[in-house]
């Protein structure tokens, strides 16, 4: 392996105790949607993981039962750790957060008349909005390297949106139709690939 591909190379978490603290301060950060967060501190931060595999482990997450972060975090702490991992990983991303979210539920009734609540947790929806749209566009380098190609992508993305903004489609719909050409186009772009350098 070159000194190049050793410094592009994942890093692993040093123990379960470090999956947990991770998740643990993804989760604490994540105000409005952990998904932003997640990619920063996994991709960028900790280097456990690149661009293509958050986008790819995203995808398999997005299609399976449950919030997408937590199944993100259930695939990365059994990647590494096996299902100690994943029980550490999801710990983190709900041990300390419930005690959290259980106390500002209790002092969130006391306070929900209040105008300023009601306009603090309008200006959040709009942070979150823009978060999860920075996410999108940082994740872009990582179709450059889709065996789809760009083109097929930008197409599956600009469908995803007008079914989602504007036909308004269920997501089980959304999966099944626009997931599986997705799927299709990926598969063929894998095997033409093989074709051509065998």
């Amino acid at each position: 392996m070159s000194a190049t591909e050793a410094a592009r190379a994942p890093q692993r978490p040093a123990s379960l105790w470090a999956l947990y603290l991770a998740f643990n301060r993804l989760a604490l950060q994540g105000f409005g949607g952990v998904l932003a967060v997640a990619q920063r501190e996994l991709v960028e931060r900790l280097g456990w993981m690149t661009r293509e595999e958050f986008v790819e482990t995203l995808a398999i997450a997005q299609v399976l039962p449950g919030p997408n972060v937590v199944n993100i975090s259930l695939m990365i702490g059994d990647r590494y750790f096996g299902l100690r991992g994943a029980f550490a990983a999801l710990a983190g991303m709900f041990v300390l957060p419930s005690v959290l979210v259980l106390s500002m539920a209790a002092l969130y009734g006391s306070v929900s008349q209040h105008p300023v609540v009601g306009n603090a947790l309008r200006g959040m929806g709009a942070v979150s909005a823009g978060l999860i749209l920075a996410t999108g566009l940082k994740l872009l380098p990582a179709v450059r390297s889709n065996p789809m190609g760009r083109a097929i992508a930008a197409l599956l993305a600009l469908a995803t949106l007008l079914a989602v903004v504007w036909l308004r489609l269920p997501l089980p719909w959304l999966v099944l139709l626009l997931g599986g050409l997705g799927m299709a186009a990926a598969w063929r772009g894998l095997t033409v690939g093989e074709h051509t350098e065998g």
